[in-house]
């Protein structure tokens, strides 16, 4: 399935399941205040079958406007959030990264894409994960190093959240966040120095020199290509 048909798919099944939690939150809090449909459809500024098919979820088309207002006739506050979900698909901008940090790694390393976090039922992914590799003297096989790939800084501080998150819940230690050589991102990174420092500890420069010897580099860092 191509990825906008998978995005859409995924939405729709969202949308519908909230549709069905919503309509029944608010059906049982009407029947908690012994209120009507009537009463409370007449109070949202809506027709009695309308209020009824948002009650029972089925109403496709129902707005969070809709929404908050036949919940607010009941008592009921209806609020939206986002929260993080699958990772998207590598697109073809993250993918052109990847490459570029492939082709400078050392031979024996191999770059699988896509790799889906060890937690059950986690639908996230890191973008890549370098295996491989061996710890700093060389002595031992170290940690596989997860790799995100930025091709545009948006909002530094959400994306680095993003990925520091992801390695919590994937109980991994160090992150190469691989980002595009463009004078907007080398600006961002620049400004943002101090505060990256801290889950950055590795400079891109140490990072590239331990990974083109096949050698972990230690800690997080962040590589710009």
């Amino acid at each position: 399935m191509a990825t906008r048909e998978r995005a859409v798919d995924r939405g729709r099944r969202l949308a519908r399941d909230d549709r069905i939690r919503i309509g029944h939150e608010i059906r049982v809090a009407r029947h908690i205040t012994g209120r009507s449909l009537d009463v409370v459809a007449e109070a949202s500024g809506m027709s009695p079958s309308q209020a009824s098919r948002i009650e029972r979820g089925v109403l496709a088309t129902v707005s969070i406007d809709q929404l908050a207002r036949l919940g607010a006739a009941v008592g009921v506050d209806v609020r939206t959030r986002s929260y993080p979900g699958p990772d998207p698909v590598i697109d073809a901008g993250q993918a052109a990264l990847l490459s570029r940090l492939h082709v400078r790694l050392h031979p024996r390393l191999t770059l699988p894409l896509e790799v889906p976090l060890p937690v059950v039922q986690d639908q996230r992914a890191w973008d890549a994960v370098i295996l491989g590799l061996v710890t700093r003297d060389g002595s031992a096989p170290a940690d596989d190093l997860p790799v995100e790939a930025e091709t545009r800084l948006v909002d530094l501080q959400a994306q680095v959240r993003r990925i520091m998150l992801k390695a919590r819940d994937a109980g991994v230690v160090a992150v190469l966040l691989v980002v595009a050589d463009t004078n907007r991102n080398r600006d961002v990174l620049a400004a943002s120095a101090a505060l990256l420092k801290a889950s950055f500890p590795i400079s891109g420069r140490q990072a590239m020199a331990a990974l083109r010897e096949g050698r972990h580099p230690g800690g997080s860092a962040i590589v710009v290509l």
